[in-house]
């Protein structure tokens, strides 16, 4: 028989007999120690199969074949604890959901859900999984948005004001969310809240006023009065929630969020919602003692 042109590869191998077997690598139709080439390969591909199951199995179970597996009850599923709402840009919800579920120019772009115009609601990807939604930011001290949230798309140009339909199923729809997630009520936010920089949505025609009266998100308490004196506005900004690498980017996200208005700077009304937004809460008048009864005015005694 013909031997290939490369150098051929020796090994010997001793068997369980005590012998030793020859192995020798030659061209096609090679035979190893009187063994079919054939059945070789076939072993191969057996143990290649029975390893892909191992891995498959691992990935499916979550479970390192690398670690002997001692089970713990101490733990729970990974939950978000934000909501972000976005605007699809789009000119249908048909479109928006060609665009979510496959890959576009720039880049694949995933949700959770997306919100018609008409208030139907679509899920696109499960509550558990983490969606490509969010990209680069930060909210507080959250800087994988992506991990910690649930990504809304609202279909809206943008340009258009959101239709009453719209917004009231998707107070349906957060109100499912936060209750069944455990999500505080409070953690709704804008794209542009947590990218400042590079996105603009939901925009100022969004009605956040209308969330926060049905239980939503945040708003002002316009009785908190004027800021005390040394009060810093971008400590404030920055407590709330909003990245300031670039402020002005941030102060039109805020004035976007609070004023439904353009503009780069802070002005005397500003001032007043970040300190209403960021004021200690008053605290609350003591309760009575438990079995003590409350002192009764005396009356005064008329002597006759």
């Amino acid at each position: 028989m013909r031997q290939c042109g490369l150098p051929c590869e020796n090994a010997r191998r001793r068997t369980s007999g005590g012998g030793f077997v020859m192995l020798s690598a030659f061209s096609a139709g090679v035979r190893i120690a009187g063994v079919e080439a054939g059945s070789v390969r076939k072993a191969m591909r057996l143990a290649l199969a029975a390893a892909l199951v191992a891995l498959l199995s691992s990935c499916a179970t979550g479970r390192n074949p690398l670690a002997k597996w001692e089970r713990s009850r101490n733990f729970n599923e990974r939950q978000p604890m934000l909501i972000v709402l976005h605007y699809t840009t789009e000119e249908s919800a048909e479109k928006s959901l060609h665009t979510l579920k496959t890959a576009n120019s720039k880049g694949p772009v995933g949700v959770h859900y997306l919100l018609g115009r008409d208030g139907r609601i679509y899920q696109l990807v499960k509550d558990g999984k983490r969606a490509w939604h969010a990209g680069g930011g930060r909210w507080g001290t959250i800087t994988d948005v992506n991990s910690a949230s649930i990504g809304i798309e609202i279909d809206n140009s943008g340009h258009d004001p959101f239709p009453d339909v719209q917004i009231a199923q998707l107070i349906v729809l957060l109100r499912d969310l936060t209750t069944r997630l455990h999500i505080p009520p409070t953690q709704i936010i804008g794209h542009e809240d947590m990218a400042p920089a590079r996105k603009i949505d939901p925009g100022p025609l969004f009605p956040w006023k209308r969330l926060y009266d049905a239980g939503f998100g945040v708003w002002p308490d316009e009785s908190a009065g004027d800021p005390p004196p040394g009060f810093d506005p971008w400590l404030a900004m920055q407590a709330f929630g909003y990245p300031l690498e670039d402020r002005a980017a941030a102060v039109r996200a805020f004035h976007h969020r609070f004023r439904g208005s353009e503009g780069t700077e802070l002005d005397e009304r500003d001032l007043r919602i970040l300190y209403a937004l960021t004021r200690p809460p008053e605290p609350e008048p003591p309760s009575p003692a438990p079995g003590r009864a409350e002192p009764q005015p005396q009356q005064e005694r008329i002597v006759e």
